[in-house]
C-alpha cells in the first residue's frame, strides 16, 4: 500500500477550489492501491496534517482543532513527513516535545491551484527534497501558469492563439500613456488579464479606453504582469483535456460551457450548488460532449495534444479554446483543472478512479526518468583553482 499525500489549499486566491479538488482527489483514490494521507497548506502557508482533513466538514466548521502541523525535513533522501509531539514522562524518562514521523510519502499528488501550487514553487519544492509528484515538472507547472510565457511558447510551436501585448505593473504606474497608445493600436475590445492567476480571477473585459483604467487596476493588484488581448468575436468556448507524457498522449472528450455571454467568472464555474464537479450543474451547463463536427473535434484534439507537449506536460491538463468564424484559436492550458477535469474522461470511458491511478503512474514515470539525469560532476576544480582567483 502506497502513501499518497495530498497536497490542497494553499496560498492562493483558488484556494478554496483547491480544497474542494483535494476532497474529490481524497475520495476517489483507489483504496486497494493507495492511503491517502491529506496534508491541508493553510492560506498563511502552515502545512497540516490529521485524518480530519479528508472530511468537508472541517472546512465547513473551520475547526483544525485536530490537525497537526507537519514538514519535510531538508534531506533528499528522507521523503517522511514529521511533526513534533507532547510525550509525557515515564519512570526513565522526561517528558516534553519530540519530533515524530507522521507519515512516510511515496507520492506527492499536488491539488492547489493558482499561486504557490500550479506555477512550479510546490514542483520545485518537491524537486529540491527528491519528493515524487503528479503532474507537471517545475519548469512545465510554470511555463503553463504565465499567460505571456504559455501564449510564447504556443506561438513558438505553431499554434494559433489571439493578438495580445504584455505590461508589467510599473510601466503602467510610470508610463501609462505609452501603456493607452498600445493597447489602443491592439484595438478594443480587449481583456485584461493578470498573467498568472486562474479561475477568472482579475480578468475583465474592456469595450473601450474609457474602461481601461479600473481593469488595469484590478489586474495590477493581483500580479505584476498583465497581459492584455484582444478579444476573440463571437466564440464558441471548447475545452479539451489531454493525459499523458511525453510524445504518449490522448485526448478527452470536448466540452462546450452553455449559458454565458463574454467571460465565464468564478461565479459561472464553482459557485453555482454544483456537486459532481464543475459545471455538473447549475446556471451554466456545459454540453460533454460538445456539438461539433467530426472536422473541428479532430482540429481540437491534435492542437490539444500539440499544446500539451509544446509545453512539456504531465498527467492531465485542460486546454481550452475559442472557435470564431475566422479560426480556432488556443486560448490557455491548465495544468491542474479543477476537479481534475474527471467530468472530460467518464464519457470516454475512463472513472476519475482510473484518472487518478494514470496520474499517478505517469507521475511515477517522469520521476523515474528525472532520476536518470546525473546531477553530479567530478570536476575536481578546488583542487585547480584558489580561493579569490578569477573562475
Amino acid at each position: 500500500m502506497k502513501n499518497i499525500a495530498v497536497f490542497f489549499g494553499g496560498r492562493s486566491v483558488e484556494h478554496e477550489v483547491s480544497v474542494i479538488t483535494g476532497m474529490q482527489v481524497i475520495e476517489n483514490l483507489d483504496k486497494s492501491q493507495y492511503k491517502a494521507i491529506p496534508v491541508y497548506i493553510t492560506k498563511e502557508g502552515k502545512f497540516l496534517g490529521g485524518e480530519v482533513l479528508a472530511d468537508f466538514k472541517t472546512f465547513k466548521s473551520g475547526d483544525f482543532s485536530e490537525t497537526e502541523e507537519v514538514y519535510f525535513k531538508a534531506d533528499p533522501s528522507d521523503n517522511r513527513l514529521y511533526t513534533m509531539r507532547e510525550e509525557k514522562g515515564g519512570l526513565f524518562s522526561k517528558g516534553g516535545v519530540r519530533e515524530a514521523v507522521f507519515a512516510e510519502v511515496h507520492m506527492a499528488f499536488v491539488a492547489l491551484h493558482g499561486t504557490f501550487g500550479e506555477d512550479g514553487s510546490i514542483q520545485g519544492f518537491f524537486d529540491t527534497l527528491n519528493i515524487p509528484y503528479i503532474g507537471c515538472s517545475t519548469l512545465s507547472a510554470a511555463v503553463g501558469m504565465d499567460k505571456k510565457m504559455m501564449k510564447d511558447v504556443f506561438i513558438a510551436h505553431g499554434l494559433p492563439v489571439l493578438e495580445a501585448e504584455c505590461f508589467f505593473r510599473g510601466e503602467w504606474e510610470e508610463a501609462r500613456e505609452q501603456v493607452e497608445e498600445k493597447i489602443a493600436a491592439l484595438g478594443y475590445p480587449v481583456f485584461v488579464k493578470p498573467a498568472n492567476l486562474g479561475s477568472s480571477i482579475g480578468i475583465t473585459k474592456v469595450k473601450e479606453a474609457a474602461e481601461l483604467a479600473d481593469a488595469m487596476e484590478l489586474a495590477c493588484s493581483y500580479d505584476r504582469k498583465i497581459l492584455v488581448e484582444k478579444a476573440a468575436e463571437n466564440p464558441r468556448e471548447i475545452n479539451c483535456a489531454v493525459l499523458g507524457y511525453g510524445k504518449d498522449v490522448k485526448t478527452s472528450a470536448l466540452e462546450e460551457p452553455m449559458g454565458w455571454k463574454e467571460l465565464l467568472t468564478f461565479e459561472d464555474k464553482y459557485v453555482s450548488g454544483n456537486k459532481k464537479g464543475p459545471a455538473a450543474k447549475g446556471e451554466n451547463p456545459r454540453n460533454c460532449p460538445a456539438p461539433v463536427d467530426d472536422a473541428l473535434k479532430a482540429e481540437i484534439e491534435s492542437l490539444a495534444a500539440r499544446a500539451f507537449m509544446a509545453i512539456d506536460a504531465c498527467g492531465t491538463a485542460r486546454i481550452d479554446f475559442l472557435v470564431t468564424e475566422s479560426g480556432t484559436f488556443v486560448n490557455e492550458i491548465n495544468t491542474l483543472p479543477g476537479s481534475m477535469g474527471f467530468y472530460l474522461w467518464e464519457p470516454v470511458g475512463i472513472s476519475f478512479t482510473e484518472l487518478l491511478n494514470e496520474v499517478i503512474a505517469l507521475g511515477e514515470w517522469r520521476f523515474a526518468d528525472k532520476n536518470r539525469n546525473m546531477y553530479v560532476y567530478d570536476a575536481h576544480l578546488f583542487e585547480k583553482t584558489g580561493y579569490g582567483s578569477k573562475l
